[in-house]
């Protein structure tokens, strides 16, 4: 598994959180609508839990919900890991790590295709687990 690797115009991104597009929490300073595309809904496996007004996915076998997204701008994964607390040169002190997972469809079969995800990179002991793994696009709070 890739972790904060380097991201190439045409990389695939999972959003499930305040990067979905619509979301509240959406930070002003990212125009996603500029530097790529969004291509639909799909799914992904781990457990999604409420970190307060954002989410955050952790291991596990829950079909997830999320947004694919295609960034052709590569210049704005700076502000994108910089938004998430991805810091590359020490990922065990990250808030967040980026890492490749495996795009799924609603029945949760591969679709062959991988994307960036961000992963919460604490521990989840204190939070409420959100079971049907779907944040809804009105529960976020800008975290910046």
């Amino acid at each position: 598994m890739r972790t904060n690797g380097p991201v190439t115009s045409g990389d695939l991104f999972i959003f499930y959180g305040l990067l979905k597009q619509g979301a509240s929490g959406m930070p002003a300073n990212i125009d996603l609508e500029a530097a790529g595309e969004f291509l639909g809904a799909c799914r992904f496996r781990g457990r999604l839990y409420n970190l307060g007004s954002f989410p955050g996915i952790v291991e596990g076998d829950t079909l997830c919900h999320g947004v694919r997204y295609r960034l052709d701008d590569t210049s704005l994964i700076e502000a994108l890991d910089a938004f998430e607390d991805v810091l590359p040169d020490d990922p065990d002190a990250s808030l967040y790590k980026r890492i490749k997972a495996s795009v799924l469809d609603d029945q949760g079969d591969t679709t062959g295709e991988t994307a960036w995800i961000y992963w919460f990179n604490q521990s989840v002991e204190s939070y409420t687990e959100i079971p049907d793994g779907n944040w809804p696009l009105d529960a976020g709070k800008t975290r910046k």
